[in-house]
């Protein structure tokens, strides 16, 4: 005689009932995720419509800085005018605008690696209930109009004056506190991806010390966050017109308006150049981040 089946156990072809509930459980998880993910042709029609969208307003720019005065016939003329010696001065505000705000771009830049990046890290790895003051913190300014704020600023920067000048490279300290949101979020929402805990504490068991952990361990896995950041800021940076305005200080943005008034084609072909710039500063972040995907699936 054959033994049958013990008693308790399952029978042949059947499955338990708690492996039956995660089968259950991993099948509808598989199922939510497989329907949250568009199909190729909704992808590439999401794809076609983003990029026209971007591109007519460049073609019209494009299209508009190529016209001749009066006759409406194509010329370059306009584009050879930047580097006329003899129309220097009409450009003179523009140049040094553009320099200006290059120079805030760096500064505020480095605020937010030198100030935000660190207090980042410290919230997520050894005061995490000082998390949500942070988040607060961060994104307060998006919610208070830029006109209020510089309302505020105004005071502030009558005695920021008499201590370190008026010089525009003071509207860094501005700025940055309205790119704070800006900055953020990226850096947020790469640390949500990691459990940066966990990687900090095996590499502090391996023997590495806090700067080598940060340096080799952290920063490589926000590198994403971190160059999104860092391009959400230069844009703000490039774009930013009210606080420049209110501050008497000349910017890029001020510049522009400025040159508008005297030779609308010139600053509309600066304007295009700018938009080309952040185009391209958003390849390179995409370019960073896919090649470090690769590298890391090679390992």
């Amino acid at each position: 005689m054959s033994a049958g089946p013990a008693a308790g156990a399952p029978a042949p072809g059947s499955l338990s009932i708690p492996a039956r509930m995660a089968g259950r459980r991993v099948g509808a998880r598989s199922r939510t995720l497989t329907g949250a993910v568009p199909s190729r042709a909704t992808g590439r029609v999401v794809l076609i419509v983003s990029g026209v969208l971007f591109a007519v307003p460049l073609a019209a720019m494009t299209w508009f800085t190529l016209q001749q005065v009066g006759t409406g016939a194509f010329t370059l003329a306009h584009y050879g005018a930047i580097f006329d010696p003899a129309q220097a001065s009409n450009y003179e505000d523009l140049f040094t605008g553009l320099q200006n705000s290059l120079i805030i771009c760096v500064l505020t830049v480095l605020i937010v690696l030198l100030l935000l990046l660190p207090a980042m890290l410290l919230a997520e790895l050894r005061f995490p209930a000082v998390r949500a003051v942070l988040e607060v913190v961060c994104l307060l300014p998006i919610t208070v109009p830029t006109v209020v704020l510089v309302v505020g600023f105004v005071p502030v920067y009558q005695v920021l004056g008499g201590t370190l000048g008026t010089d525009p490279w003071t509207l860094a300290f501005a700025i940055g506190v309205i790119s704070l949101p800006y900055a953020y979020r990226p850096i947020s929402t790469n640390l949500s991806t990691l459990n940066l805990t966990i990687l900090a504490e095996a590499a502090r068991s391996l023997g590495a010390g806090w700067f080598r952990t940060v340096w080799r361990v952290v920063l490589p896995n926000l590198r994403r966050g971190i160059l999104s950041s860092c391009l959400l800021t230069v844009s703000v940076v490039l774009g930013e017109f009210t606080i420049a305005n209110f501050l008497n200080q000349t910017t890029f943005q001020t510049g522009l308006l400025l040159l508008q008034q005297t030779d609308p084609y010139v600053a509309t072909i600066f304007a295009l150049l700018a938009l080309l710039f952040v185009f391209l500063l958003l390849v390179v972040i995409s370019t960073a981040g896919s090649i470090g995907r690769s590298r890391r699936s090679r390992r």
